[in-house]
């Protein structure tokens, strides 16, 4: 025979649903809160809701942000650059000038050093030429003269 299984089967439940109940919706008026003290603040405040009960708890002062340093209309490292740059600038100028001032140095003394030339040029070819213009000075001209132990005999 076969064996009966219907001993081993749990019996089936009835299946409940249970839905939800939805609340009423809050009243719009703020909740009356109890009077406090001006510049105290108690250890424990209460708060009287719409439908009669009553909330108590601890105050809690919303929390401020710390200011936020002010920062300035212009970043430094922009400063830093354009200072960077006029810096930049004025060394130039300044290169420039002295580039000028070495060339206008060097072309000076360039022309000093031809006039010296010129001048000593000249002094020197009117001592040459007039030299040869000369008169009352002694000639000698020697035709047979003999050279013995380093000594001239004419």
């Amino acid at each position: 025979m076969y064996p009966d299984h219907s001993r081993n089967v749990p019996a089936q439940r009835a299946v409940e649903v249970h839905q939800p109940t939805p609340l009423p919706p809050a009243a719009v008026a703020p909740a009356p809160v109890v009077p406090v003290q001006p510049n105290a603040v108690p250890a424990v405040a209460s708060v009287v809701l719409p439908d009669g009960r009553v909330v108590t708890g601890y105050a809690i002062n919303p929390a401020h942000p710390e200011p936020v340093a002010a920062k300035p209309a212009v970043s430094r490292t922009a400063v830093n650059v354009a200072l960077g740059g006029v810096g930049f600038l004025a060394v130039c100028g300044g290169l420039i000038l002295l580039t000028s001032f070495i060339a206008a140095l060097t072309a000076f003394i360039t022309q000093l050093i031809i006039l010296a030339a010129v001048i000593f040029g000249g002094w020197i070819a009117v001592q040459l030429f007039s030299a040869s213009g000369r008169q009352g000075g002694t000639t000698v001209n020697i035709r047979k003269a003999t050279f013995k132990r380093n000594h001239f005999h004419g």
